[in-house]
């Protein structure tokens, strides 16, 4: 347990629905799970996973407004996707009033909606922990489940395919740092499968060496 799970658990519970309570419960349980297997810290993660939607549900006016009072001013395409807002809300929020002052958790909260270019670890692990937790039921999740385990930078890629799809059939703006994310994790895809088919072909060679 976390030196201030239940605090934080508390923080949460007061702002967020059930539905998004439990949601956010299971992706800091997911987040844990990740961060085990990839070797990130898992208090970091968790809190992290806890604390990403702390003001998902909160007013859209009261979002904005905690915005401006930080000295956040919304370019255009980020006042034509207010279902963003939040993530960069709810980092100030947990700096500011939760004194969570660790950068590592408040970045990812940052932009666990909308990723960004060079994600850290702890980035990629929250980002793909709010797509596969165990609450959710949409179309890929089965398959981006099975690359989360296999290979983090696999499951972030088809997060951000799915959510660029979808922003476009929508006809909804999207945000840079999505495609920025998108750029950088399908380079660092395409350096894994090269480095893959290099050690696969070499391996063959040296099937035939006696």
């Amino acid at each position: 347990m976390i030196k201030r799970e239940q605090e934080f658990k508390n923080a949460i519970r007061a702002r967020l629905s059930d539905d998004r309570y439990e949601h956010s419960l299971n992706v800091a349980d997911e987040c844990r799970k990740l961060a085990k297997m990839y070797g990130a810290d898992e208090d970091k993660t968790y809190t992290a996973g806890l604390l990403h939607d702390i003001l998902k549900d909160t007013e859209l006016t009261k979002q904005r407004d905690y915005l401006a009072i930080n000295g956040v001013t919304l370019e255009d395409y980020e006042l034509m996707a207010p279902k963003l807002w939040h993530a960069v809300a709810g980092a100030f929020f947990v700096k500011e009033e939760l004194y969570v002052y660790d950068n590592e958790i408040v970045d990812a909260i940052r932009c666990h909606t909308t990723g960004r270019r060079y994600m850290t670890l702890l980035d990629k692990i929250l980002y793909t922990a709010d797509y596969i937790s165990k609450d959710r039921s949409y179309d890929c999740v089965d398959s981006m489940r099975q690359k989360a385990y296999k290979g983090l930078e696999y499951a972030v890629l088809e997060g951000l395919q799915y959510t660029i799809k979808k922003l476009i059939s929508g006809r909804y703006v999207i945000h840079p740092d999505t495609i920025g994310a998108y750029n950088q994790t399908l380079r660092e895809v395409l350096i894994l499968e090269v480095a893959a088919s290099s050690e696969a072909a070499r391996d063959s060679r040296n099937e035939g060496v006696i």
